[in-house]
C-alpha cells in the first residue's frame, strides 16, 4: 500500500485540485425539536446534492485528475455511488470508463452509470465479487483500477468533506459518518486529526469498521442488509485502518428499520430523498444509538441521495 501520508496538508491541496469540478455542497440547521431530538440544532451536510448524488465525486475527480490515465482509460468497482461517480467524472473529462457492479447495485445507479457513457458490467452478487471481476479487466487491458476508498488519492478527495464541513460548522464537537469501506470516514477523520469527535455508523448487517476495530485489523465481515449497495463491501481498506485506530472515537450500529425512519424523517423535516447509505448517520441520533450530552454540538454527513423512491 501506498505509505504517503494522508493528511491535512495534502488534503488542502487535494481540494485545490478538484474544486472547481465538485460542489461545495451546504450545511442546513435543523431543530433538533422538530426531529423528536430535544433542544438545540443540528447541522446536516448534504453531500446528497453533489454531483452524481454522492460524496463519492471528490474521491473520483481526486484520482482522474491526480493521477495519469492510460489510454485504455479507467475501470472501477462499486456497489453503485462510486460507480456512478467515476461514470460522472469521466464523462466530464472525456475518459473512457467501465464500471463494474454487482447484482445488488440498485437499479436507479445502474441505469445513471449506463447515461453517463461509462460500459456497465453487473457481475457477482457482492461488492466483491464486483472488485475482483473489475481487477482482471486492469490486469488484461491496462486500464487505470480506480478503488472506491482503499486508493490514497480516494481518501484524500473524500477528506475535503471534513475541510468545508469546518469551514461551514467551526463549532462543532460531534460529527457522525457513515461507514462502508471508510474512505469518507477515514479521509473526513485525517482532515480533523482528533480535533472534534469521530462517531462511525454502520447498519447491524454490515459492521465492517466494528468488526475491524474489535480485531486490531481490517477482517471480512457480513456484508448484507438494507444499505448492501453502498455500505457493505465486506471489509474496511487497509489504508483507512490506521486512520480509524488514531482518530475515530468509536463505531455504533443500527438496524435496518432505524435507517428507514431516518429516511421518513429526512422526508418529513427537508423533504430530501436520501438513500438508505446516506441516512445512516441520521439514524444513529434518532434510535439513540448516539446519544449527545447536553449541550453537544453535533453534525451528521447525509452522504448520498440516489434513490427515486420517496415511499418510505
Amino acid at each position: 500500500m501506498n505509505a504517503s501520508p494522508i493528511g491535512r496538508e495534502q488534503i488542502a491541496a487535494t481540494y485545490e485540485l478538484i474544486r472547481p469540478h465538485i460542489r461545495h455542497t451546504p450545511v442546513v440547521e435543523v431543530d433538533a425539536a422538530d426531529i423528536g431530538l430535544g433542544s438545540g440544532s443540528i447541522a446536516l451536510k448534504l453531500e446528497l446534492l453533489q454531483h452524481a448524488g454522492s460524496f463519492k465525486a471528490r474521491g473520483a475527480f481526486a484520482n482522474l485528475l491526480a493521477r495519469p490515465i492510460p489510454e485504455a482509460g479507467v475501470v472501477a468497482a462499486s456497489g453503485g455511488n462510486h460507480g456512478v461517480a467515476v461514470a460522472f467524472a469521466a464523462n466530464k473529462l472525456g475518459i473512457r470508463a467501465s464500471i463494474f457492479v454487482p447484482s445488488v447495485a440498485a437499479a436507479t445507479k445502474q441505469e445513471r452509470i449506463r447515461s453517463l457513457g461509462a460500459e456497465l458490467i453487473v457481475t457477482g452478487e457482492g461488492y466483491a465479487e464486483a472488485l475482483a471481476a473489475s481487477l482482471q479487466r486492469a490486469a488484461d487491458s491496462g486500464a487505470l483500477q480506480i478503488h472506491a476508498f482503499d486508493q490514497r488519492e480516494t481518501l484524500l478527495g473524500q477528506g475535503s468533506v471534513g475541510l468545508e464541513m469546518e469551514e461551514q460548522c467551526a463549532d462543532l464537537d460531534t460529527l457522525l459518518v457513515a461507514v462502508g469501506g471508510g474512505g469518507l470516514i477515514g479521509g473526513t477523520a485525517a482532515w480533523f486529526d482528533g480535533r472534534i469527535r469521530i462517531v462511525g455508523v454502520e447498519p447491524e448487517s454490515a459492521p465492517t469498521l466494528y468488526r475491524a476495530l474489535e480485531a486490531g485489523h481490517p477482517i471480512d465481515a457480513e456484508a448484507g442488509g438494507i444499505a448492501a449497495d453502498s455500505l457493505a463491501p465486506r471489509r474496511v481498506g487497509e489504508l483507512m485502518f490506521p486512520l480509524a485506530q488514531r482518530f475515530v472515537d468509536r463505531v455504533v450500529l443500527v438496524k435496518d428499520e432505524s435507517v428507514r425512519d431516518a429516511q421518513r424523517a429526512l422526508w418529513r423535516s427537508l423533504r430530501i430523498v436520501s438513500e438508505p447509505g446516506g441516512a445512516a448517520a441520521m439514524a444513529a441520533l434518532l434510535s439513540g444509538a448516539y446519544q449527545p450530552r447536553s449541550e453537544e454540538r453535533v453534525g451528521v454527513l447525509i452522504s448520498g441521495g440516489n434513490s427515486d423512491a420517496v415511499n418510505f
